[in-house]
């Protein structure tokens, strides 16, 4: 009999990885796609990269490393934490995964048990809310506005939270908003969590180099937050690495101990010529990756200013990552006159159909109002993206 598993039937396919899938067969079939789904940068891994990984190869970096890492890449990433976020954690405190996705899913495997409550900020990581199930948790999702680009206030966080309250998850800057929290908006919220001793917090920090208000603010850094703070980050965002798979946490010990645990049973280590590369990538001065953040910067001023000029859509300026996040209600229940619009999954559908133009819906993260545009796609795709969203759109009547 094929039957799968109970849990399987509990998960929803990554609707970004989904989105990503149908675009490529459709080009596949000769249409003229645009793909915007995809968080991952258009840029080539820097050269440097590159060539210590080569090293690597050359050094015979080519057996099985320990589960958490090889020590001297931890040591780096350790001071990397004390360099560029005033985080102290010890080479002991750090685990490096298949990806900061894995290194996600070893936190929350770790930590929440069934019925056990992890509260998400909407709109939220497609896949946080998935792990969570994983881990037979409940997720509670928050929802936060547009007017205060998509950031969750201290009087909602501290409504949401119970006696069964876990954890929280987090990213800033933030995937899909873009919103990067500011210190004064991290020590309001860390104002409200050190009432309740028992929640725990997963910073993820991934698109840390991807942040145009250059002001990148760590929750662990707070007083009282040291302790309760999983800080996740990796080098596939800031140095065009998402190939590589290589994310890391920083921890309380007994949690990177728990995680290495969790690790050791499902992959063990990450690949050793990755790590070799990601400690070339978190020595360098991370002004080497200021060019492509300039690049993004130009491309989300251009499409915020050609998506602004659609009528109907509510668009903010997003301050981090290469993504922007409209919010598309009012066309919902409007018609082009063969198909009705009645949420954002219709909406997505409609634009990739009619304009061959691949976006996600926001209802994968927790926002049914919205979608996903990546910007992380050439100047000349994202014009004819944002022609053809403007001609299909305003069909809708």
């Amino acid at each position: 009999m094929q039957e799968t598993s109970d849990l399987l039937s509990r998960l929803s396919e990554s609707a970004t990885l989904a989105m990503a899938r149908i675009s490529r067969e459709l080009k596949a079939k000769g249409l003229d796609v645009i793909s915007l789904s995809l968080g991952e940068p258009d840029f080539n891994t820097p050269d440097f990269v590159k060539d210590a990984a080569k090293k690597a190869i050359d050094e015979n970096y080519s057996h099985y490393p320990p589960v958490n890492g090889y020590a001297e890449v931890r040591e780096a990433i350790s001071n990397k934490f004390k360099r560029d976020n005033n985080l102290d954690y010890s080479a002991d405190q750090i685990v490096l995964s298949t990806g900061a996705k894995q290194s996600i899913a070893n936190v929350v495997l770790s930590l929440v048990n069934p019925g056990d409550e992890v509260i998400l900020p909407a709109p939220y990581w497609v896949s946080y809310s998935e792990v969570v199930k994983v881990a037979g948790g409940i997720p509670v999702s928050i929802t936060t506005r547009i007017e205060d680009d998509f950031k969750l206030t201290a009087s909602q966080l501290e409504a949401a939270i119970t006696p069964k309250t876990r954890l929280m998850i987090y990213s800033s800057p933030c995937n899909p908003s873009g919103s990067v929290y500011t210190q004064s908006e991290l020590e309001s919220l860390a104002a409200v969590l050190r009432q309740h001793e028992n929640v725990l917090v997963v910073s993820d920090e991934i698109y840390e180099l991807i942040n145009f208000t250059d002001a990148h603010a760590s929750l662990g850094t707070i007083d009282g937050m040291y302790d309760r703070t999983i800080t996740v980050n990796g080098v596939s965002k800031g140095f065009a690495m998402t190939g590589w798979r290589l994310g890391y946490i920083g921890a309380p010990l007994w949690i990177a101990k728990a995680c290495s645990k969790i690790q050791g049973q499902f992959t063990s280590a990450p690949c050793g010529i990755s790590q070799m590369a990601a400690k070339a990538a978190v020595e360098a001065d991370p002004a080497v990756t200021h060019d492509m953040k300039q690049a993004f910067l130009a491309r989300r001023d251009m499409m915020i200013a050609g998506l602004r000029a659609i009528d109907g859509l509510k668009v903010n300026v997003p301050t981090g990552a290469f993504y922007i996040f409209p919010d598309a209600s009012s066309f919902f229940g409007k018609s082009d006159g063969t198909t009705t619009v009645n949420n954002a999954s219709e909406l997505c559908n409609y634009l990739l159909e009619k304009e061959h133009v691949a976006l996600v819906t926001g209802e994968a993260f927790g926002d049914p109002n919205c979608f996903r545009i990546s910007y992380a796609a050439s100047e000349d795709e994202l014009k004819k993206a944002l022609v053809r969203i403007k001609r299909a759109l305003d069909e809708l009547v």
